[in-house]
């Protein structure tokens, strides 16, 4: 009896295990392809977008200096975020860039990146052709520390405690993302 019962018992727990193993494998990458990490690839109408790095941005360090051109002493609730992104174009034809991006927190507080004079600034409504990059090739922005594009937001310092942070990349219905960003 014992015999039987364990020639059943292991080719049923064989089995047990493969389709777990295959519900689990299945389950990779099953997730919404708009809504990715930071450091994932994001394709928003036909361009694809990855947020690099994100961080908080000191006006009293000299790299952040470089970033923060044009921009107007922050107060002291508020502090400056910089959101360092690629871009790529893999198409034949040319793609417009993104005219705004925006951060929302966990309570639905909406912020817009704000216009830049750096010439490490994201370079909003541009446009991109085949295979063109952003940062541009040999750029400050391509070839600085984070080699990205920084677009900047202010914002209140309270937002440290609204986690998680989300990068909102607009998009034709359908095709917008959406990036957690890593803070």
């Amino acid at each position: 009896m014992k015999t039987t019962r364990s020639r059943l018992v292991k080719p049923l727990l064989a089995a047990l295990m493969l389709g777990l193993l295959l519900v689990g494998v299945t389950a990779c990458g099953s997730g919404n392809p708009r809504e990715v990490e930071e450091g994932e690839v994001v394709k928003v109408g036909g361009l694809e977008y990855t947020v690099v790095f994100s961080r908080y941005l000191n006006e009293d360090d000299e790299e952040d200096v470089a970033y923060l051109k044009g921009q107007k002493p922050i107060t002291d609730e508020h502090n400056y975020f910089g959101v360092f992104l690629q871009v790529f174009n893999p198409n034949h034809s040319a793609f417009n860039v993104v005219p705004t991006l925006t951060i929302t927190d966990a309570e639905g507080n909406r912020y817009k990146a704000l216009p830049s004079e750096s010439e490490y600034a994201f370079p909003f409504s541009s446009i991109l052709t085949e295979n063109e990059p952003i940062p541009a090739n040999d750029s400050s922005a391509q070839s600085g520390p984070i080699r990205g594009a920084v677009a900047i937001f202010e914002l209140p310092e309270e937002v440290s405690s609204n986690r998680p942070l989300l990068l909102h990349i607009p998009g034709a219905p359908g095709d917008s993302g959406t990036v957690k960003l890593d803070l």
